[in-house]
C-alpha cells in the first residue's frame, strides 16, 4: 500500500472522532487506532496477517479528553435494533442511500432484496464502494441516516 495513501488514512483518524479504522486492498491491509493497550495514539500498520505490526507515534493531542463522556450518552440513547440478519460497514466512510442526490434510494423499509443487490455507497478516501446484500430476505431496518459519517463494523441495515 502506498505511504501516501496510508498518511492519508492517519489524517483522517486524526480529524475523526474515531478510534479505530481498518482499510483492506488485496493481501494488504491497514489498521490504524487510537488508544487502546498500546499507548494513547499509537497506531498500527500490518502488510499481512503473517506480518508482525509496526507502530507509529501519533500527536498526543490527537485523542480529545471530552470524546469518553460523550460517547456514553450516545451508546445509551441507542435504539434496539430489531431482530435480523446486519449488514455491517466494512470500512470507515460517509453513508449515502442513493447514487446521486437525484436519484432514489438503493432500498428502503419493507423492500425485497436479493443477495449481491447494491443496498448503499460508502465514501471513503473520494473512493466510491458499493455495499451489497449479503443474503436475500426483507429490510426491517435501516440504522443510519444519508451523509452519515460510519465506521468499520458499523451496523447499517437489518435484513429479515
Amino acid at each position: 500500500m502506498d505511504i501516501r495513501k496510508i498518511k492519508k488514512l492517519i489524517e483522517l483518524l486524526e480529524e475523526s472522532s474515531l478510534t479505530e479504522m481498518e482499510i483492506v486492498e488485496g493481501e494488504e491491509s491497514v489498521r490504524l487506532s487510537r488508544g487502546g493497550s498500546a499507548s494513547p495514539g499509537a497506531m498500527h500498520h500490518v502488510l499481512h496477517p503473517d506480518v508482525q505490526a509496526a507502530a507509529w507515534s501519533a500527536p498526543a493531542a490527537a485523542a480529545p479528553p471530552a470524546a469518553a463522556p460523550s460517547a456514553a450518552p450516545a451508546a445509551a440513547e441507542e435504539p434496539a435494533v430489531p431482530e435480523g440478519e446486519l449488514v455491517r460497514a466494512p470500512m470507515v466512510g460517509t453513508f449515502f442511500a442513493a447514487s446521486s442526490p437525484e436519484a432514489g434510494p438503493f432500498v428502503s423499509l419493507g423492500q425485497q432484496v436479493t443477495e449481491g443487490e447494491t443496498m448503499c455507497i460508502i465514501e471513503a478516501m473520494k473512493m466510491f464502494n458499493q455495499i451489497e446484500a449479503e443474503i436475500s430476505g426483507t429490510v426491517v431496518a435501516i440504522l443510519v441516516e444519508n451523509g452519515q459519517p460510519v465506521e468499520f463494523d458499523q451496523p447499517l441495515f437489518v435484513i429479515r
